[in-house]
């Protein structure tokens, strides 16, 4: 039988190698130039592109990756007004990502580095709003933790920065929904107290629940819970035998709150045990009007 004979390939030559050797080293390079070339171009982009890619990444809602182009377009051009902006953009963004410590400290460098900008009021307001929600724990969102059981410190920076958009820019578009956000800070304080004081009442310690209902009233001035603060007083005076002001404190809840449970003998109602387990729970707020409205 004839053997068919199969074609016998030499070994690549020296040469061919070399030559091999200097293509793959070309074409290496020449992706390598191209891709660094590509990052350098976009580290060295002009201002007005990059603001424009990091803007639209907010009008996605895509907080994060906002937050990174104008950061990186911050660290390039440090002055100008895209750098204003993206300050002003970058705070916001912190605060809608949740990261309120960061967008104070954003919303700070800004006011003091344009203390006479236009839009300082916007920078107090948006300060105000990220206070008005700082340190609040994830197990306090876990349990539905009431507002007036935190730690009232940052709320109350907020209250202030809310005050001075109202008190020195009052025709500013941020004044009337800062002062509504007053009102709601302004019950939450109110209601810190009352809870303190209904505390009080339960343990028998009458002079202090006293002394917190009318430091509420006085403080907190028509207030949602002045009235279940007049009914701290009744109840107070009343077990300390005190006639004359048990007498007047329910004159005045007749008056203003004739409907109140404390005059048919139903009130403050203290939870049950179960509820007080829980350690971050309000168990002195279901005695607060809102709280029986709801129910």
């Amino acid at each position: 039988m004839t053997q068919r004979a199969f074609p016998r390939f030499s070994r690549p030559s020296a040469t061919t190698r070399l030559v091999l050797l200097a293509l793959v080293i070309g074409f290496a390079g020449t992706g390598c130039g191209k891709i660094f070339k590509k990052k350098e171009a976009a580290e060295n982009q002009p201002v007005e592109v990059m603001y424009q890619e990091a803007h639209q990444s907010m009008v996605n809602n895509n907080w994060d990756r906002g937050l990174q182009n104008f950061r990186r377009l911050i660290a390039q051009y440090p002055y100008g007004p895209y750098t204003e902006q993206a300050l002003m953009e970058s705070a916001y963004a912190e605060y809608k990502s949740g990261k309120l410590d960061d967008a104070v400290t954003t919303i700070d460098r800004f006011i003091r580095t344009y203390p006479t900008h236009r839009n300082v009021p916007y920078m107090y307001y948006l300060r105000g709003l990220a206070n008005s929600n700082r340190d609040t724990v994830f197990l306090q969102k876990v349990w539905r933790l009431e507002a007036s059981r935190r730690d009232l410190a940052t709320p109350m920076q907020g209250y202030n920065d809310l005050n001075r958009v109202a008190e020195n820019y009052p025709n500013s578009r941020y004044a009337a929904d800062a002062r509504q956000r007053m009102t709601v800070l302004r019950n939450q304080f109110a209601l810190h107290e009352l809870d303190t004081a209904i505390y009080y009442l339960r343990r028998d310690a009458w002079v202090s629940a006293a002394s917190r209902a009318k430091y509420l009233l006085e403080t907190y001035p028509q207030s949602s819970h002045q009235n279940d603060a007049i009914a701290v007083l009744a109840e107070a005076y009343t077990q300390l035998g005190n006639e004359t002001l048990a007498a007047d404190a329910k004159r005045v809840l007749e008056i203003n709150d004739p409907q109140h449970p404390w005059l048919a003998g139903k009130w403050p109602d203290y939870p049950w045990m179960v509820r007080r387990l829980n350690p971050f729970g309000a168990e002195k707020s279901i005695n607060t009007a809102d709280r029986r409205n709801d129910d």
